[in-house]
């Protein structure tokens, strides 16, 4: 994988701001992770480095006391501009480092082994280093050894971001149900104090033109009749006597049998009793 930290270092400072690990406590995993790099190197002194915009800042150490240097001084701001291993491995012959404060005072380096911390976009963050007083090199088993944690390192700083996004996004979830519950309780409260009464207080039985009723806009609907023995099944509000019924049923079929006078419509005395039709000379 091709790090882009050469191609723009303003956007690798992004990426690694956007961890939010930087001037973090000591974490245990960090730091068991450190101990073991030292150990399988068989060095006195590891770190993880981060490379900040003007310094590095060591997020886990073993066999040093201090928690960051100036970055114009850093090993690790070299090993982050290259794939794999950076290896030096005696500072003083090698004209980068030999007029180095960090080489010509404490912690006088002379070995250097670094590791990058790549990102899943290819941004190199930092390294996992291991130091070292005296010149020497690495054998093959320690360098991939050295590179797998490194791996391990960078996993788990993604792991760490992504719970800090997940906190994030509990805690934004968390402050939208509060809002929510806020403007809840001013609706209820805005409903306790207004005079009118809502929706329930219609639909717990406010007549037509009750005082709750007009106070809630609404107007209750009277329910329909249902029919009783001796009424009409299709008008309720009309009732007829069945003898009435069946009467008009048998002048109507009768009706329907008959021609209709010139003068207008057959009418009926059952059904309309004061008004009888005139009869006709041609009829008999």
């Amino acid at each position: 994988m091709v790090t882009q930290v050469s191609q723009s270092e303003s956007k690798r400072l992004k990426v690694l701001w956007q961890y939010d690990v930087l001037d973090t406590v000591p974490e245990e995993v960090f730091d068991d992770l450190t101990e073991l790099a030292a150990r399988i190197c068989e060095a006195p002194v590891a770190m993880i480095s981060l490379v900040d915009e003007d310094r590095q800042w060591f997020k886990s150490k073993v066999g040093v006391t201090m928690n960051e240097t100036s970055r114009d001084v850093s090993f690790c701001a070299h090993a982050i501009r290259q794939e794999g291993l950076f290896i030096i491995a005696d500072a003083t012959k090698d004209q980068r480092f030999a007029h180095n404060p960090l080489v010509i005072s404490d912690p006088k380096i002379r070995f250097y082994a670094g590791a990058p911390l790549i990102t899943p976009d290819g941004y190199a963050l930092g390294t996992l280093c291991v130091l070292d007083k005296v010149p020497r090199s690495l054998r093959s088993d320690q360098r991939q050894a050295l590179l797998v944690l490194a791996r391990h390192v960078m996993t788990q700083l993604e792991l760490r971001r992504h719970a800090g996004e997940l906190a994030e996004a509990h805690k934004a979830r968390a402050a939208s149900y509060d809002e929510l519950g806020r403007r809840g309780r001013r609706l209820r409260s805005s409903s306790a104090n207004c005079p009118y009464p809502g929706p329930r207080a219609a639909r717990r039985g406010a007549n037509l033109g009750s005082p709750e009723g007009l106070a809630a806009g609404r107007f209750a609907v009277e329910a329909p009749i249902k029919p009783r023995a001796g009424h009409h099944p299709v008008n309720s509000s009309l009732p007829l006597f069945p003898d009435v019924v069946g009467e008009v049923q048998k002048h109507g079929q009768e009706g329907r049998n008959e021609e209709p006078d010139a003068d207008g419509p057959l009418q009926h005395p059952f059904l309309f009793p004061f008004h009888r039709p005139a009869s006709h000379s041609g009829r008999r």
